[in-house]
C-alpha cells in the first residue's frame, strides 16, 4: 500500500511539474515618433539623395571588407578572428555561457551518489548502553537518488535564462569581431590616407625644388631678389618638414594595425600605397532589417528575455518545493556478510517545503528581478535608437561629402591652373615670386583637403557596414 502511495505521488508530481509561473515573454517594442512600436520606420531620413548600391544588393554579404576590393586589407582581416586576443577572450566568454546551459539542464534529471563506508568500533567501557566493551565492523555501500520534481518551472526556466544568455554572449562575440574588423579597416585606411599625403608632399617637394633652381637662376642674372630666394627656400623646407610629420601619424597606424592582428609591431610592416579614387557603395537596406542585422542590437534583446526568465524563476519561491528521495544499499556487521540480500536496505518518500516566513525576502528578489527586467528593456530600446541614429550620421555624412568632394575637386583644379599662371607670370618678371609663394600654398591645401575628403568618405563606409551589421543577421545565433 504504501508503495502504491509512493507511487501516485510521483506521478502527481510530473503532472505538476508542466505548470510555469513565469512571464511570458515578448520582444519590447522600440521608440518610434511619438511613440512605441515593433516596427521601426520604414526608410532612413538622411537615404535621400544619397546614392546607395543597386537595389538587388539590399544586404552586406559574405566578408564586407571585399566591397572595397583591396587584396592587402583582405589578407589583414583574415588574421583578426584567429590571432587577436580581445576577440580569444570574447569567445572564452561564450563557452562559460554555453558551459551553463548544461550546468542548469543537469538539474531536469535525478542526482545519483554512492559510497563505502569500512570501520572497526569499539564501544566504551563504561557505555550506559549495556554493552560496554562490545567491538564491531561496519560495512556500508549506500546509493541514494534525490529528484527536484521542478513543479513550477524554476529548472526549466533556469535553462531557458542560460539559454539566452549564451545567445547573448554570442552575439557579443560577433559585436566583438565587428568592432575589431571596423577598426582594423579605419586604421588601414587612415594609414592609407597618409600615404596619400605623403605621395601629394613627396611631388609637391620636387616642384618647389624645381621652383627654388628657377629663383636661383634668376637670382644669378640678376632679375631676382635675395629675398625671394629665401622665400622659396623657406617654402620647400616647411613643406619637406610637413612631409617628415606624416611619419609619426604613420608608425602609430601601423602599430595598431599590428596588435589588432595580433602581432608585436616589431615585427609587422605595412607598404606604402595611396587611397583609391572612390569608395564603394554600401547596401543598407531599411531600417526593419536594421534591427534583426545588429548584433549588439540582438545581445540586448537577448539579455531581456533572459532577465524575464529571471521573473518567473523569483515567483516560483513563493510556491511549495517537491523533493523525491531514494536511498538503498547493503549494511552489514561483517565483511562476508555486507554482499547477501538480506543486509539490504532501503528508504523512499517525497519531502514538500514551504517557505512560511521570510521578513520580505522573496518580494524583494521579485522586486529585484522586475527592476533588473527594466533595466535591460531601457538598454535594449536605447541600443536600438543608437543603431538608427549611427546608420543616419554615416548616410548623411556619405551624401554631404560625396557632394563636398565634388567642389573640393573643382577647387583644386582651380587652384592649380592658378598656380600655373603665377609660375608663368614670375617667369615674365609680371609678379614678385610672393604671388608664386602664395598661390602654391593654396594649391597644396586643396589638395590636402581633397586628400582628407577622400579619407572621412572611406572611414564613413566603413562605419556605415558596421551600423548597419556587417553582414550578420539574428539566424546565426545558437539554438540549442
Amino acid at each position: 500500500m504504501k508503495g502504491k502511495v509512493g507511487l501516485g505521488t510521483m506521478a502527481a508530481a510530473f503532472l505538476l511539474a508542466s505548470c510555469t509561473v513565469g512571464p511570458k515573454y515578448s520582444k519590447p517594442a522600440v521608440p518610434v515618433a511619438p511613440t512605441y512600436s515593433e516596427q521601426p520606420p520604414t526608410a532612413y531620413k538622411e537615404a535621400n539623395g544619397w546614392k546607395a548600391a543597386q537595389p538587388g544588393d539590399s544586404a552586406i554579404r559574405g566578408e564586407w571588407w571585399e566591397l572595397f576590393s583591396d587584396a592587402r586589407l583582405n589578407a589583414l582581416e583574415e588574421q583578426v578572428g584567429p590571432a587577436n586576443q580581445t576577440l580569444k577572450a570574447a569567445e572564452a566568454n561564450f563557452r562559460q555561457a554555453r558551459a551553463a546551459i548544461k550546468y542548469n539542464r543537469s538539474f531536469l534529471f535525478p542526482t545519483i551518489s554512492a559510497g563505502a563506508t569500512i570501520s572497526r568500533n569499539r564501544v566504551s567501557t563504561n557505555s550506559p548502553t549495556g554493552i560496554a566493551g562490545t567491538q564491531y565492523g561496519g560495512f556500508v555501500l549506500p546509493i541514494s537518488v534525490s529528484y527536484d520534481a521542478d513543479l513550477w518551472g524554476r529548472v526549466r526556466q533556469s535553462i531557458a535564462s542560460a539559454r539566452e544568455q549564451s545567445q547573448a554572449s554570442a552575439a557579443t562575440l560577433e559585436n566583438v569581431k565587428l568592432e575589431l574588423q571596423t577598426d582594423l579597416a579605419v586604421d588601414y585606411f587612415e594609414a592609407r590616407s597618409l600615404d596619400s599625403e605623403k605621395k601629394l608632399l613627396d611631388d609637391t617637394v620636387i616642384a618647389y625644388q624645381r621652383a627654388l633652381q628657377l629663383t636661383q637662376n634668376r637670382f644669378n642674372g640678376g632679375v631676382a631678389s635675395k629675398a625671394e630666394v629665401a622665400q622659396a627656400e623657406t617654402q620647400l623646407d616647411q613643406t619637406q618638414a610637413q612631409d617628415l610629420d606624416l611619419g609619426v601619424a604613420r608608425a602609430e597606424y601601423e602599430h595598431a594595425i599590428a596588435v589588432l592582428t595580433g602581432k608585436a609591431p616589431e615585427g609587422f610592416g605595412l607598404p606604402l600605397s595611396p587611397l583609391p579614387q572612390q569608395p564603394p557603395m554600401i547596401p543598407v537596406g531599411i531600417p526593419s532589417q536594421l534591427l534583426e542585422r545588429r548584433p549588439d542590437v540582438a545581445s540586448a534583446e537577448r539579455q531581456v528575455a533572459a532577465a524575464n526568465e529571471q521573473i518567473g524563476i523569483a515567483r516560483t519561491a513563493f510556491f511549495p518545493d517537491l523533493m523525491i528521495s531514494v536511498t538503498g544499499g547493503l549494511q552489514s556487521g561483517s565483511f562476508v556478510d555486507w554482499f547477501t540480500w538480506p543486509s539490504r536496505y532501503w528508504a523512499v518518500g517525497p519531502q514538500i517545503l514551504q517557505t512560511v516566513f521570510d521578513a520580505g525576502r522573496r518580494r524583494a528578489q521579485l522586486e529585484s528581478a522586475a527592476a533588473g527586467y527594466d533595466v535591460t528593456v531601457a538598454n535594449y530600446r536605447q541600443t536600438a535608437l543608437t543603431a538608427f541614429q549611427e546608420v543616419e550620421d554615416n548616410l548623411s555624412t556619405l551624401r554631404i561629402l560625396e557632394q563636398e568632394a565634388a567642389k573640393q575637386h573643382e577647387a583644386t583644379l582651380a587652384a592649380e591652373n592658378a598656380l600655373q599662371l603665377s609660375l608663368n607670370r614670375y617667369k615674365g618678371g609680371l609678379v614678385t615670386y610672393l604671388d608664386v609663394i602664395t598661390s602654391q600654398s593654396i594649391a597644396l591645401s586643396n589638395e590636402r583637403t581633397e586628400v582628407d575628403l577622400l579619407r572621412r568618405r572611406m572611414d564613413a563606409s566603413v562605419l556605415l557596414i558596421k551600423a548597419s551589421g556587417g553582414g550578420w543577421d539574428v539566424s546565426k545565433l545558437p539554438q540549442s
